[in-house]
């Protein structure tokens, strides 16, 4: 395990020494930490440096944003492990995670695939109507205008966002739809929240697709 000294996190590291063959794409252990591997795929390198889902502040302390944000960082790890931009999230009711999503632009291939949007869907299923009310959204990354519009259009209380999204950010970033006036509903939002985990990976995604051989 290495710790990275340069904040208050320390950030769980591990290395897959060995190609190892896994039947899913997450291995967990009783810390919640994971390795990555494609579902079934063995890895050809002698080496990787895996990214964990777990990261704490230094004294032990999680606030109740950070508890939700892991949730979300784990699924957004689900979408990295399967190739999708690692974006992950999970809505919350009465203290409880009611809908889990990530990423499946690639897979369905439609641009509506975020994660927000499907989240929203499988909580508003699992609560027999659009409305969800009372209900706080946790996202890895800022949402998109498409994602931010539909937060609002389904009367989502809260928003908590890990990274900040200066290529299309629309809460803080690039604009602020929620400070518009006109609307008839407009969520909190708070950001920043696990921000350096949930911008690591996405770096790291990102590198590995520009810098991926070709096959």
């Amino acid at each position: 395990m290495q710790e990275d000294k340069t904040s208050s996190f320390f950030v769980p590291m591990f290395h897959v020494k060995h190609p190892v063959e896994m039947k899913g794409a997450f291995r967990y252990n009783d810390f919640g930490t994971t390795s990555i591997l494609e579902p079934g795929q063995v890895r050809k390198e002698a080496a990787i440096m895996i990214p964990a889902c777990v990261y704490l502040f230094s004294n032990g302390m999680v606030t109740r944003e950070e508890k939700y944000m892991k949730a979300a960082y784990r699924e957004a790890l689900k979408a990295y492990a399967a190739g999708e931009v690692p974006v992950g999230c999970v809505i919350v009711l009465n203290d409880k995670i009611i809908a889990r999503a990530h990423n499946l632009k690639k897979k369905k291939k439609s641009a509506l695939e975020h994660a927000e949007i499907i989240a929203i869907t499988k909580a508003a299923k699992k609560l027999g109507g659009w409305r969800l009310l009372d209900t706080e959204l946790y996202v890895t990354l800022e949402p998109c205008p498409m994602c931010a519009g539909a937060i609002m259009q389904s009367r989502v209380k809260r928003v908590v966002f890990g990274a900040y999204d200066p290529k299309a950010g629309s809460l803080v970033s690039l604009m602020r739809m929620y400070e518009v006036p006109g609307y008839n509903h407009y969520p909190a939002f708070e950001g920043g929240v696990y921000r350096e985990p949930c911008s690591q990976i996405l770096t790291r995604f990102f590198h590995e697709i520009r810098f991926k051989s070709p096959e």
